[in-house]
């Protein structure tokens, strides 16, 4: 799922050649920034992180290049000069409307934007470049000379192209990315790679090759236009200089960013946004806007609380602990950054949502769409959901920037973590980092690749810390220290116990459930007899346990035989359509249950989901339940059940295990064996609120 859907898909046609682009429409009367992709390497897609930020304040086009992608392949090296991308990128902007745009291409696009503002000054309002090739790469070895191995760059060699593709691509991938942690895009720039072959790209390579030093000071000169020059200074690629003299050929701007490698947009695509957009701004205003600054001394107390989406554990457990926090700050405002199914849960409780959360792109519809039938690899889903998580910081940073609140409380919201480390500087308040679970696990059949990942992103987040203590102001972990794993978080690294024992505040497990009252006036209010056993089947917020609900509802006939009169309520969740669960006749289907602890406290057995809030409050209750974690859900198959193995509470059953006549006999016989509630200390919303409490300015004493 892309974090931005195009307004327009079209195509131009030149000379029977054929090259798409896509426009992302903006504000009414907003101006132009068009994005030029790279070599035929990669193709219009590596702007993902780009587009749903810019296209926010202006409108975006992005023109594909020749060779990849949206656009014919060709194996004559006359298609793919320069003259000829620079007027596709014209024909492009005249088959859109456009006039004069802002001009942004990274590497070989980077030296087409420089070339389109030389060459065409009327049609250029201003010119980024990233790690722009201008001049060539310089190869020192001849392309078309077959040799008897190929090492290192001996692989930009023709033949290898056509008997080991995937090598060369592999290798050139390694030094696009020199940086650290980069496997994600790396990970991306092969797959766009292998979307073309060795002989289109080896087509390309006279092109490619064409421009020398000469060709680029006269270029750099004859630019007029204002120009940003962005490049990295371990670039091993382009190398830096070659940026540093078109800046100052250009009399532009030059942006250097240290220890930078070849694709910042991928590897550093706040910083690079940003960037751009003041660059933009500065060239191509965009229409005026209307603000208001309230003065320090009339500003009353403020926090923006942003919830995970993926779940509504989160957000139950965050209103839980905002209630204490407002008992004991009565003069606070309490802002919510939120989306579906969140922004539901908030309504019903009255809570004031800030209204840009209208601009989040949906989390959960991409879980969704990742997932198969009760299999969702979270890992995968969540690493898959970058261009995502992008650009809702970018969402969270521009409302931070304006807002200034006096406490931003993020639970479990990754984004904003990652990249206020990755941009300290952006930080604007005190920050609270809240979670349930520390530490992404490999699932045994993902091999070495997936541990390697895994303890990557692991590394990541430890270096994070280490390197920005006080970027979070508190680190707080609802549940215990013996509610953690002992799995080391990656080779040569602290387990996740020790790990988070250090850095993290415990303030117990945070219950969501409101009090029920009596049990039996609950019942009745539901319309459930006394004597009436009633099964309670949930799946939490996503539309992810759609299966489960179903296969449960398909055991009712048996379960009927085994339990005569049983009742079985199917919850379906804000994100599923009641109407649509194939269930037999008698199932009992309800939407979203907003309070739905009530029901699974006067229910008589639950059969639920993996997710750790649902299981916990059935255990606080003293109901007994079977859970089926998500297959491939590290926190659902490791994190969750070492915390109810701890409690003793719940019966593990594996979905490939759960047929009609297993769920039958494991419900029935939990039926008829008594269950206790697991004592669970009942302050841990109270303890988290005191926690994030500290970090509010102190009240003037009267």
């Amino acid at each position: 799922m892309r974090a931005r859907e195009p307004d327009t898909v079209g195509a131009i046609v030149r000379d029977g050649f054929r090259v798409g682009y896509e426009v992302f429409e903006g504000p009414t009367g907003a101006p132009a920034i068009v994005l030029l992709t790279s070599w035929a390497i990669v193709h219009m897609r590596q702007w993902k992180h780009q587009v749903p930020f810019l296209a926010r304040e202006f409108r975006v086009i992005t023109v594909e290049g020749r060779g990849n992608g949206d656009a014919d392949r060709s194996l004559d090296p006359a298609a793919y000069r320069d003259v000829e991308a620079v007027q596709d990128a014209l024909d492009v902007l005249d088959a859109v409307g456009v006039g004069r745009a802002v001009v942004v291409g990274l590497s070989l696009g980077g030296r087409r934007a420089l070339q389109l503002a030389a060459w065409h000054p009327e049609r250029a309002l201003g010119v980024v470049a990233i790690a722009p090739t201008l001049p060539s790469l310089a190869v020192t070895f001849d392309f078309d000379a077959p040799r008897d191995r190929y090492e290192g760059w001996e692989k930009f060699n023709r033949e290898h192209w056509e008997t080991d593709y995937r090598d060369f691509v592999e290798f050139f991938a390694s030094q696009v990315f020199t940086d650290p942690h980069a496997t994600k895009p790396l990970e991306d720039f092969v797959a766009w790679a292998l979307d073309t072959d060795g002989p289109t790209l080896a087509a390309t390579v006279p092109a490619v090759a064409a421009a020398t030093s000469a060709d680029a000071e006269v270029v750099g000169r004859a630019v007029r236009c204002p120009v940003l020059v962005v490049h990295g200074d371990a670039d091993a690629v382009v190398p830096w200089a070659f940026g540093a003299a078109l800046a100052r050929w250009a009399r532009g701007t030059l942006l250097t960013l240290p220890d930078g490698g070849h694709a910042p947009p991928l590897r550093d695509p706040v910083r690079v946004n940003l960037a751009v957009r003041d660059f933009a701004r500065s060239v191509a205003p965009p229409p005026p806007r209307t603000t208001t600054w309230t003065p320090a001394r009339a500003r009353r107390p403020r926090v923006l609380v942003v919830s995970s989406p993926i779940g509504l554990g989160h957000a139950r457990r965050d209103v839980a602990i905002a209630r204490e926090l407002a008992v004991a700050h009565p003069e606070l405002e309490i802002d919510w950054l939120a989306q579906h199914p969140v922004t539901a849960l908030l309504d019903r409780h009255g809570l004031r949502r800030h209204p840009a959360s209208a601009l989040l792109a949906s989390e959960s519809a991409h879980i969704e769409d990742e997932a198969g039938e009760h299999d969702l690899h979270a890992f995968r889903a969540i690493r898959s959901m970058d261009e995502i998580l992008v650009a809702n910081f970018h969402v969270f940073a521009d409302v931070v920037d304006e807002g200034h609140y006096d406490l931003v409380v993020a639970d479990e919201s990754w984004e904003i973590d990652h990249f206020l480390h990755e941009n300290p500087e952006l930080k604007r308040a005190p920050f609270a980092w809240l979670t349930d679970v520390v530490g992404w696990l490999p699932m045994p059949d993902g091999g070495t690749v997936e541990a390697a990942l895994t303890a990557d992103q692991n590394a990541e987040m430890v270096e994070h810390v280490a390197r920005y203590p006080r970027l979070r102001d508190r680190s707080v972990f609802v549940g215990e220290p013996g509610d953690l794993v002992t799995e080391p978080l990656g080779p040569g690294l602290p387990t996740v116990r020790d790990w988070t024992c250090a850095h993290f505040a415990f303030s117990g497990w945070v219950s969501t459930a409101g009090p029920v009252g009596d049990r039996d006036e609950l019942r009745a209010a539901l319309g459930w007899a006394p004597d009436e056993r009633v099964c309670v089947v949930s799946v939490g917020g996503s539309g992810v346990g759609r299966p489960l609900l179903e296969r449960v509802a398909a055991a009712y006939p048996l379960l009927r035989e085994q339990v005569p009169g049983l009742r079985l309520v199917a919850v379906a969740g804000p994100r599923i359509d009641p109407a649509s669960l194939r269930v037999p006749a008698g199932v009992e289907v309800r939407g979203h249950v907003p309070d739905l602890e009530r029901e699974l406290t006067a229910g008589d057995v639950a059969v639920v989901q993996g997710g750790l809030t649902t299981t916990m409050e059935l255990a606080i209750a003293g109901r007994p339940f079977v859970y089926v974690p998500l297959e491939h859900h590290f926190e659902q198959q490791i994190h969750v059940p070492h915390r109810l193995a701890r409690l003793g509470a719940g019966v593990r059953l594996d979905y490939a295990d759960a047929t009609p006549e297993t769920v039958a006999a494991t419900v029935a016989a939990l039926l008829a064996r008594p269950v206790r509630p697991v004592p669970v200390d009942p302050g841990g919303a109270r303890r988290a609120a005191d926690l994030l409490g500290e970090l509010l300015p102190r009240r003037p004493r009267a």
